[in-house]
């Protein structure tokens, strides 16, 4: 039976020689994975069933990242379960403030992902890993809690949507217009419980920062997972990372999809999500007469050092417009020294921007950077669904690095390429 890249990285953790859509299979994990919101959920969940260890120390992480430094004594309170959770099993992957990243950013830095491979996290954007041609989902922390016990967890098969690229990216167009662009063609839930699966061509143009953003926002779209073939650029970032040996799956020639899209890079234009759906795409050409009291540059999705440099070339020997607050947050400590390294930080220091250590805060509306009554937010984050980034009056606008680094230059969401 033809297979999808997806299907044939959960036979093959299954046990089995194929699997088809709808299939109810139980397949072994490469990874588990939570943060310190779910993390110490799962960890109650762990105890109350009455497991007394892990499958494997070296394959559970759990990255500090959405309110550490802590925030407040909850948050204090959450990072110290876990922290000795980490200490009484021995788990080997555990980041915490002045090691930590923002995780879906710091996984694959640290190499702890590779192609091949079946991976579950307590956080729904862990469908990033599918960009280096991994199966990876988000999960309950109960599935966590197992997960951990047990090194493995059930799925339903998906089926699948074939995305394929042609074509290359303009200038100052990104992985995150192509994302805000498909979204907006197939809508919120055009993928739902689907694999999004990308091919062709024009994957040859896109890095791999590219790739780790559009697989990062394939649950925005409803998906399973998304996943990426992989190719040179894939095993390039491979082989400066991972050492232990991997399997590349490839979709079998006559492997059935529910549909296929072909996309060409070279059409697609800067583009803005709009309040508050990802599906509300517009392009960022037609949006002048948007004024935002914020701008925030990182996230798990455009937080990582190409997307540093794009924001640091269009704001370098310039300064933010008044009433613009600009904060920039490197994913991870190696993008923050890289950027360090670079000339970055002065840059955005010199522009006016306050510049963060790694955390996921604005992104849900915890921390460093929360928006007040009426707000109006450029953010380079996933989600702008009503009240995510502060108060329930707040509007998000999500945008690129570089539509979003323009638009706190010129105090209104303008295209960059116009700069």
């Amino acid at each position: 039976m033809a297979m999808t890249m997806t299907q044939k990285i959960l036979a093959a953790h299954a046990g089995l020689p194929e699997v088809k859509a709808g299939q109810l299979i139980n397949a072994k994990l490469d990874m588990v994975l939570g943060n310190d919101i779910t993390s110490p959920v799962a960890i109650n969940e762990f105890t109350r069933s009455g497991f007394t260890g892990v499958f494997d120390t070296d394959k559970i992480a759990m990255v500090m990242d959405h309110f550490a430094p802590n925030k407040d004594i909850k948050a204090a309170q959450q990072t110290k379960q876990c922290r000795t959770f980490a200490r009484e099993f021995h788990i080997k992957n555990y980041f915490d403030v002045g090691e930590m990243g923002i995780e879906h950013a710091l996984l694959p830095e640290k190499g702890l992902v590779a192609p091949g491979e079946c991976v579950i996290g307590a956080d729904s954007h862990t469908c990033t890993y599918g960009a280096l041609g991994a199966f990876s989902t988000g999960v309950g922390s109960t599935d966590m809690a197992a997960g951990m016990a047990t090194g493995e967890a059930w799925f339903k098969v998906p089926s699948a949507i074939r995305f394929v690229l042609t074509g290359k990216l303009q200038p100052r167009v990104s992985g995150k217009d192509v994302i805000l662009h498909i979204i907006g063609k197939i809508g919120v839930d055009g993928a739902l419980y689907r694999s999004m699966e990308f091919t062709g061509p024009g994957l040859a143009s896109l890095s791999m920062d590219d790739r780790l953003c559009i697989a990062n926002m394939a649950i925005e779209a409803g998906a399973k997972n998304g996943i990426f073939e992989v190719d040179d650029i894939t095993r390039a970032y491979m082989d400066e990372r991972v050492t232990r040996p991997y399997t590349a799956f490839k979709a079998d020639e006559d492997a059935e999809y529910d549909e296929t899209y072909e996309i060409n890079l070279s059409e697609i234009e800067p583009t803005v999500a709009c309040p508050h759906l990802p599906e509300n795409a517009r392009l960022a050409k037609e949006l002048g007469d948007i004024h935002p009291d914020q701008v925030v540059i990182g996230s798990c999705t455009n937080g990582r050092l190409s997307d540093m440099a794009a924001a640091a070339e269009i704001l370098k020997g310039k300064h933010i417009a008044p009433g613009i607050r600009c904060i920039v947050i490197p994913a991870t400590q190696a993008v923050y020294k890289d950027c360090i390294r670079l000339g970055y930080m002065d840059t955005f220091i010199d522009a006016g921007c306050a510049v963060s250590t790694p955390t996921c805060g604005p992104c849900l509306g915890g921390y460093m950077g929360v928006l007040a009554e009426n707000e109006i937010a450029v953010s380079t984050t996933n989600r702008n669904f009503v009240g995510r980034m502060g108060h329930a009056t707040s509007k998000i606008y999500l945008s690129s690095p570089e539509v979003a680094a323009a638009t706190a230059l010129c105090g209104h969401i303008v295209d960059p390429r116009d700069l």
